[in-house]
């Protein structure tokens, strides 16, 4: 006979998440270590007087919120107390699993976040229960509550009376506040393993009646990510899916997942470095349908399993992988090093979000294997240190194609697949020498020549020190010493300035050892208190001050101004060389247009 038939045919079908809800503790899944507690609190008489459940969505935490109240109004003909262990259906039972009996009372504090509905449930708990043993208050999404709600539940929850119980749920339990936390006893829902999703799941398809492949469900247990209830609805629509059969290429289609055969087959293609052979699995992939981010992520969920694999191999015993998986997963932990799996590892993380955020997650995800394939055939930093420190590369780096000893370069038995090529050859990969080795030992390199200072033109200026500064390419020093320097006294080796108040502290210091460096002699540089010249700044500006009062003195250039009202000088190009007589004067028609730069000055 078939459940769900029979319900379809009554016109009272049910989802298989609210139709398989647990009704007590033995059915919840996954959460041993919360039954256990309860199990000792009730047979100990020791039982909260509040409960904070916490966890990831749909592992069970208002279903377990109900049957905790069951438990603690659970009474029958012969069962008169709070007990876990409930086999019959009690008095209070299905009115309370089913939501309606009138002394559990639930909230939901998404649409009940303020201080009023707060202050309804305080003025609420003074009255006892109506028929059952507890009154009991479920409050969903507590986290979404006010901070005046909180505060306002704060006297009630510490001291609630004899007839009153609190069970909070929630998903974000940081935003809970602390006070609050802390006068309830505190339950983490953990997510549900991959293997007990798929026998629960196989478990409910026989009793619906529907044939379910292994590899269907174990892709439906990857999916939902450790929620029991997630695993129930995607069953639920592969059933809707395929009739009364589920296969595994109906999922695949459904969820839009790629076959983990192909994806393991691109996994060693980009171990081997062959970019094109990758390219070619993964257009192969996209063209049947796999998104290309998921493609990515369940290679990255691969590549873990053959890391976990290289050190649990009782890992290879979980039930929710394929036999494809087990073996071939288990060889390439045998043959990869735990860097070339970590670097892979970190370049799929970031590359995943590229894909999803790209405007074209194809071509994305073609750039993401690619620089893959090109690191899995480079050598590790260790590898390539090693190589540095012998000056050659192992015995066998001129055969591209041959992989390494089992060996590794490590010795700890286990190198990447032809990680001794390095990218550019035929099939994707070439050997590349990394350092040229000579007979002799390479000369040191002398260190560069200070710039030293021709004696036929001494240092006697500001101007000259920029020019020292211009010509050693110290653009950043030119430009303080412009700004901030004022020249006092300059002789031979002694140098005397002021400073501006927006100077650096350090100048000073800065000007003796830039001199000493670029004329090879040793300056002193000292600060004095008053005086000094303008700085070399001021003295650009007022030159270009004068060009311009002397430009719009010119009688051509007041001609101009005058013939076309609203021009004006934005900028004076001044001779480099006494036979240089043309003084370009730039004009512009718009008033609001300021000097421009001269393109002609170092600093531009």
């Amino acid at each position: 006979m078939n459940p769900a038939g029979t319900d379809a045919k009554r016109g009272a079908y049910r989802v298989l998440a609210r139709k398989y809800r647990p009704r007590d503790f033995s059915g919840l899944i996954g959460q041993e270590p919360m039954v256990r507690t309860l199990t000792n609190a009730f047979a100990s008489g020791r039982i909260a007087q509040a409960w904070m459940l916490t966890g990831v969505r749909g592992v069970g935490k208002t279903t377990t919120a109900r049957i905790l109240a069951r438990a603690l109004n659970f009474k029958t003909a012969d069962i008169d107390q709070p007990t876990i262990l409930m086999d019959a259906i009690g008095e209070h039972c299905q009115a309370i699993l089913e939501g309606r009996h009138v002394d559990v009372i639930e909230m939901d504090a998404a649409s009940h976040t303020g201080i009023d509905d707060i202050r309804e449930i305080i003025e609420q708990v003074r009255y006892a229960p109506v028929s059952a043993r507890y009154k009991v208050y479920i409050i969903d999404e507590v986290h979404m509550l006010s901070t005046q709600a909180f505060n306002g539940l704060l006297k009630t929850l510490e001291e609630p009376p004899p007839h009153v119980k609190f069970i909070f749920a929630t998903t974000e339990i940081r935003k809970v506040p602390i006070t609050v936390l802390s006068r309830c006893q505190r339950f983490d829902l953990r997510r549900i393993d991959a293997a007990l999703i798929k026998a629960h799941l196989a478990h409910i398809g026989g009793l619906e009646g529907v044939e379910a492949e292994d590899d269907a469900l174990a892709m439906i247990a990857r999916a939902a990510e450790g929620s029991m209830r997630d695993a129930q609805s995607i069953f639920d629509q592969a059933i809707a899916h395929g009739g009364e059969n589920v296969t595994a290429e109906a999922v695949r289609s459904m969820l839009g997942l790629s076959d983990r055969n192909r994806v393991i087959d691109l996994f060693e293609h980009l171990m081997k470095g062959d970019i094109a052979a990758a390219l070619a699995e993964y257009r192969a992939q996209y063209d049947t349908g796999a998104d290309p981010a998921v493609v990515l992520t369940d290679l990255a969920e691969f590549n873990h399993l053959v890391t976990r694999l290289r050190f649990v191999p009782d890992a290879a015993s979980d039930a929710s992988l394929t036999e494809d998986e087990r073996r071939r997963g288990a060889d390439f932990a045998e043959r990869l090093s735990v860097k070339v799996l970590s670097r892979t590892w970190q370049m799929l993380l970031k590359g995943i979000p590229e894909v999803q955020g790209a405007s074209r997650p194809v071509s994305a995800g073609e750039m993401v294997l690619i620089r893959i394939a090109h690191a899995a055939s480079l050598p590790t930093l260790d590898e390539a240190l090693k190589m540095l420190d012998g000056d050659t590369l192992p015995s066998n780096a001129s055969q591209p194609n041959s992989p390494r000893p089992s060996g590794g370069p490590n010795g700890n038995g286990a190198s990447a697949v032809g990680q001794t090529r390095m990218p550019g050859g035929a099939g994707g990969a070439q050997t590349m020498r990394l350092v040229q080795r000579d007979d002799a030992p390479p000369a040191m390199q002398p260190a560069p020549a200070p710039v030293v200072e021709d004696e036929t033109v001494p240092v006697r200026s500001l101007a000259d020190i920029a020019a020292l500064a211009t010509s050693n390419r110290d653009v950043a020093f030119k430009a303080l010493l412009k700004r901030c320097v004022r020249l006092v006294r300059i002789e031979p080796g002694n140098l005397q300035i002021g400073l501006t108040d927006d100077a650096p502290r350090d100048l000073a210091g800065q000007i003796g050892a830039k001199l000493q460096a670029w004329t090879g002699r040793r300056w002193i540089v000292s600060v004095a208190r008053e005086g000094g010249g303008p700085t070399l700044a001021e003295e650009e500006a007022n030159k270009r001050e004068t060009a311009f009062t002397d430009a719009k003195s010119d009688p051509a250039v007041a001609a101009i101004l005058a013939k076309f009202p609203g021009a004006k000088i934005i900028d004076v190009r001044i001779p480099d060389t006494p036979g240089d007589t043309d003084a370009p004067v730039e004009l512009a028609r718009d008033p609001g247009i300021e000097p421009a730069l001269d393109p002609d000055d170092d600093d531009f």
